[in-house]
């Protein structure tokens, strides 16, 4: 994976492997976030993995497991009626898909946030799990490394993906960078001239900021 930091869209803002959350336009200076009470429904059909998680995540004193579900509509049924702040969601629920599940969910309770867990290497599921308005997308080879930081950057309201979930995301985005100069009829150092400026506008110092900006605004889907 790159290290050059000012190319990669939000959910690529690390040069490294370890794994990354959405933070502000240039910040001045780090604040430390105030502890802040969470509720957490999980949402796996397999036992094993649903106790997993709640003994992960039941080490954090400020942290309640308020639910568990083993199907999609449950999850959903749940999220409503219980309101979590979190909910951590398999991609691969019995009877409705991961991005249905995701999008059932946002529309129902608008300030729950949806942490995507999967195997699913798939560019194409990715896209459809942030189009449904997930926030976060881990492997769950990478529960016992990332899901208290991607629990904790959710509880925030901001997104968190895997070094492995970003490097995915960043070969799409190249491939689509060529697409759209092609299409257009002009090359790939036009279009990053034209990002250049548009981020000098907007006083913008990478180009995570910029699609951050582009989320906020409804410009684009994240």
């Amino acid at each position: 994976m790159s290290s050059g930091a000012n190319t990669h869209p939000p959910y690529l803002l690390a040069s490294d492997h370890s794994s990354v959350a959405e933070t502000g336009p240039a910040p001045t200076a780090m604040k430390k976030r105030p502890i802040k009470a969470v509720r957490i429904l999980i949402a796996d059909d397999h036992d094993i993995v649903r106790r997993g998680l709640r003994s992960l995540l039941e080490t954090r004193r400020d942290w309640t497991i308020c639910g568990e579900a083993t199907t999609g509509k449950e999850t959903v049924e749940k999220a409503r009626r219980l309101k979590p702040d979190v909910v951590v969601l398999d991609v691969n629920m019995p009877d409705l898909k991961g991005a249905e599940t995701a999008r059932l969910i946002r529309e129902a309770v608008p300030k729950t946030e949806v942490l995507i867990l999967t195997m699913d290497e798939s560019p194409q599921v990715m896209h459809e799990i942030l189009r449904a308005g997930a926030r976060g997308y881990i492997f769950k080879s990478d529960l016992g490394r990332d899901i208290s930081k991607a629990i904790e950057a959710l509880s925030h309201h901001q997104h968190y993906f895997t070094s492995q979930v970003a490097e995915i995301m960043y070969r799409t985005y190249l491939e689509s960078h060529t697409e759209v100069a092609g299409e257009l009829g002009i090359s790939v150092k036009t279009v990053e001239t034209h990002r250049h400026q548009i981020m000098r506008k907007l006083r913008m110092r990478s180009f995570s900021d910029l699609v951050r900006y582009a989320v906020r605004e409804g410009i684009v889907s994240g």
